[in-house]
């Protein structure tokens, strides 16, 4: 007997359930919850995941994914110079649009990475990849990890100051937040 084939490719099917997550917690992933949004079973979805940690596993890992295609892609595209680095900076947080609502979102699914050691392994894994992207742009500094680091925590702390005060979109507010540093720095 052949195996009845996949109605939902795995990667569409872990986009609905991030989906459901940003609207709804990661509380909500639940099997009922993702099968109605994607038609499948229940059973259809325990024989995928297994449990529903497992699935939301899976679709933490498919996000980190496609942050890191979406930082190799970004940063293809600028300059190795410091106001390349403010473009990579400014362009991952596009994401989150004028809403700091979307930006709190982000932080539920945050809070799910540092719970899980596979998940907080992914967020090390790309703040290397960062500090060494951004580094690669301070060629001529010092100490050009030492300023990676540094504005990379600048720029944490830029979007986590936008979640408060959202008087406009996010990436002109990174931007000159980033600006600013860059000018306390050349100082």
């Amino acid at each position: 007997m052949m195996p009845r084939p996949r109605t939902l490719t795995d990667q569409h099917l872990l986009d609905l359930v991030l989906k459901l997550i940003h609207a709804e917690g990661p509380e909500a992933a639940t099997f009922a919850a993702v099968s109605k949004v994607s038609g499948l079973s229940g059973s259809t979805l325990v024989q995928r995941f297994s449990t529903k940690a497992a699935m939301l596993r899976q679709a933490l890992l498919h996000a980190w994914d496609q942050l890191d295609a979406e930082t190799a892609q970004l940063f293809e595209t600028i300059p190795s110079t410091p106001q390349g680095a403010v473009a990579l900076l400014a362009g991952l947080s596009g994401n989150y649009g004028d809403s700091a609502a979307v930006y709190a979102d982000g932080l539920r699914l945050l809070r799910e990475d540092f719970r899980d050691p596979v998940l907080r392994a992914r967020g090390a894994a790309w703040r290397r990849a960062l500090v060494k992207a951004v580094s690669g742009c301070f060629a001529n500094a010092g100490r050009p990890e030492v300023t990676a680091r540094l504005m990379l925590a600048q720029w944490q702390g830029s979007l986590l100051w936008w979640g408060f005060e959202a008087d406009g979109p996010v990436v002109p507010y990174v931007e000159s937040q980033l600006q600013e540093f860059l000018a306390e720095l050349c100082q």
